[in-house]
């Protein structure tokens, strides 16, 4: 199983998206010990939930974790995506994806994230070629011409249940039945047994949304090359995922408090860039790699 396969199962997979610079900062902005946090965003709290000590360091003491291939790929995909949504609609073509694709490349080889993958040229190809082709993938499931795009990487700062809430939505359009929002995803489409957990992002969204007097009709997920996993945005599917949020937030709050933030040992361990300061994580890496890992 390799890092996509585990971000995918874990919830964690795009992750990144959720602000395109490069790649998602966290957004939960790092804070000081003795400060609550201050906002929560859909990564910031899914990462909370996979892992409370990778969340401390994290955002608490503002370590850096660095984007791995699969996030800086997306990030660059949802770059040129974004790009190609403000154009004409007459002028949203393969062609001038192309031509975005090319004049962003130097922007991201002069980012400090891509510059610390350290690829070597075979492996910088493999990059550029697997961000096009979801690219290739986006044109395989829709027709850009054909959106009436409400907002691009539209910037959420409200409260959602009770909490103080961040985030970046990709896209709102206008569509006969109301306001949808998709969010793209550039990992593998899920299954059925975890779909539910993939939407909560975008529910999350139109919540926030909703908040914003904005209200959402359908919430998606756009799987580029393998199409949409979507849901109507009723109060029965947005209610558990605003639960969730205050659940996640209120542990939060009591971790912070007691000062406990316990690891939870998993798949993940391999891929954490804190494996040096979690004893527990270095068990779980050398349980299943090996002690040479």
């Amino acid at each position: 199983m390799d890092e996509d396969d585990v971000a995918e199962c874990s919830g964690l997979a795009d992750a990144g998206s959720a602000d395109h610079g490069i790649v998602d900062p966290g957004i939960d902005e790092p804070l000081d010990d003795d400060v609550a946090p201050r906002r929560l965003s859909p990564s910031g709290a899914a990462t909370f939930r996979q892992c409370p000590r990778r969340w401390r360091f994290r955002y608490l003491e503002g370590r850096p974790d660095p984007p791995g291939v699969p996030a800086l790929v997306g990030s660059f995909v949802h770059r040129i995506l974004e790009l190609l949504l403000a154009e004409p609609a007459v002028q949203r073509t393969i062609d001038r994806s192309r031509f975005l694709a090319r004049s962003l490349w130097p922007e991201v080889a002069a980012d400090d994230d891509f510059a610390g993958l350290r690829l070597d040229d075979r492996a910088e190809r493999g990059f550029r070629w697997r961000a096009w082709r979801a690219v290739e993938g986006y044109f395989a499931v829709e027709d850009p011409a054909q959106i009436d795009v409400a907002r691009r990487e539209q910037r959420l700062e409200t409260e959602v249940g009770g909490v103080p809430f961040i985030g970046v939505v990709d896209r709102t359009e206008h569509t006969a039945e109301g306001l949808v929002v998709t969010d793209y995803k550039t990992g593998r489409k899920p299954s059925a047994r975890f779909a539910a957990d993939r939407l909560e992002q975008v529910l999350l969204y139109s919540a926030a949304l909703d908040a914003a007097d904005q209200p959402v009709r359908r919430a998606r997920l756009l799987y580029l090359g393998a199409g949409p996993v979507e849901v109507e945005t009723t109060a029965a599917a947005v209610g558990p995922a605003v639960d969730r949020l205050r659940s996640t937030w209120d542990a939060i709050e009591d971790a912070r408090t007691s000062d406990a933030f316990p690891p939870k040992p998993g798949p993940l361990c391999p891929w954490c860039p804190y494996q040096t300061d979690c004893p527990e994580g270095r068990v779980e890496v050398e349980r299943r790699l090996g002690p040479a890992a």
